[in-house]
Order: C-alpha cells, then sequence, then structure tokens
C-alpha cells in the first residue's frame, strides 16, 4: 500500500511540474501582431499568409547603444515588440553596453532567467539571493565568458576597465519585463508614501525627497 501511495506522490509531482512549463507551440508559429488591441496572454497571432521574413528578423545588435545618462550602460532589447516571431517561443535577447565604470542597476527580470555573454571588456557580476539568507554571489567576468542570473534574483552588471563594454544577454522570455530597484521604489507613480521609505530605509525625510526627485 505504501509503495502505491509513493507511485502515486510521485505522479503528482511530475504532473505539477509539467503543468508548471509553458505549452508547447500549437502550429509552427504565431508571429505577433502588434496592432491587435485585443488583451491576451502575449500577442494575437498574424495571418500566415501575411508572415514575411522580416518578421523573423532584427538588424542593428551591432551598432552602440547611448551610454550618455548617470549609469553608464544602455540596453537594446530584442523582445517580441522589437521581433515579432518571438511571439510563442518563449526566448529573448538584449544587448548591453557599458561605458568605462557604466553600471547596470540592480534590477530583476520577473518573467526570465537570463543568461550573460561578455563580447568585450571586463565586467563584475552579481546576484542576491532570496530572504532569509541574502547571499551575494559575483564574480569577474572576461571576454567569451558566461554566467547565469536565476529568474526573479536582483543582479547588476559593472564595467570594471577603462574602454567600453558590451554583453549579450538571453532571456527565457519573450517579454522578460524589468524591474530596476531604485526606479521602482523611488520613481513610482503616484509616489510611495515618504512616511513608509523612511521607516523601510531606516533613514530621513529629507533623504527620501531627494532621492524621489531623482528618479
Amino acid at each position: 500500500m505504501a509503495r502505491v501511495f509513493t507511485s502515486f506522490t510521485l505522479l503528482a509531482l511530475v504532473f505539477s511540474m509539467v503543468m508548471a512549463t509553458d505549452t508547447s507551440p500549437l502550429q509552427d508559429f504565431c508571429v505577433a501582431d502588434t496592432s491587435d488591441h485585443v488583451f491576451v496572454n502575449g500577442f494575437t497571432c498574424k495571418n500566415p499568409s501575411l508572415v514575411e521574413a522580416n518578421d523573423f528578423y532584427f538588424g542593428g545588435l551591432h551598432m552602440k547603444g547611448n551610454t550618455s545618462n548617470p549609469v553608464g550602460s544602455r540596453v537594446t532589447p530584442v523582445f517580441v515588440e522589437q521581433l515579432p516571431g518571438l511571439n510563442t517561443l518563449g526566448i529573448a535577447m538584449a544587448r548591453v553596453d557599458y561605458e568605462p565604470w557604466g553600471l547596470n542597476p540592480p534590477h530583476l527580470h520577473p518573467r526570465a532567467t537570463e543568461v550573460l555573454t561578455v563580447v568585450k571588456g571586463t565586467l563584475e557580476v552579481g546576484f542576491v539571493t532570496s530572504n532569509p539568507e541574502n547571499r551575494f554571489i559575483s564574480k569577474v567576468l572576461h571576454e567569451g565568458d558566461v554566467f547565469v542570473f536565476p529568474m526573479k534574483l536582483v543582479h547588476y552588471q559593472r564595467n570594471i576597465g577603462n574602454t567600453n563594454a558590451f554583453a549579450i544577454s538571453t532571456l527565457s522570455n519573450q517579454n522578460p519585463g524589468i524591474v530596476t530597484i531604485a526606479n521602482v521604489v523611488f520613481g513610482s507613480k503616484p509616489k510611495i508614501s515618504t512616511d513608509i521609505l523612511v521607516k523601510t530605509f531606516q533613514t530621513s525625510s529629507d533623504i527620501i525627497s531627494n532621492l524621489q526627485s531623482k528618479f
């Protein structure tokens, strides 16, 4: 009886794991119809007879992004909005450019794991595990090195060289999303109440107001 119970338990676990993954596509492709305003989990499909090669093409990752901003980095995304042929395929990518000592600030992707490949330069990368450990894991990467950031964990990259650097990021979702910690906390619309942030960060209202003014 115990053996039968164990078998059913294992089957239930396997079934739940299968159900937790993305469903397999039901056709060769589903090119996103970005002009359709129907709200679904993703994009509706373009008429297959109207699909063309450009629906599966994106040009421009050879070009450096504009890094003249306060953090000294720029992400050039290739998500489903830029490449409609990604719709339902569960993948995306991006190019990330860094000025010398430029930073891609702490952020997370709510729907994707990220694999980063350094193409040029030297990057310091890191992520923090979830509560209660909050373990900080970091490493210095050189050209050709690869590093993975697990889904939903806060992570960052910083150029620690005196020359420009760039990397290619691949993500396990056509629309991975990005939550930049500073922007979310200090730049929400409408603003989070100052007293909440004062208690959260154990600081003064003047400091919180100054930070909110920057975002």
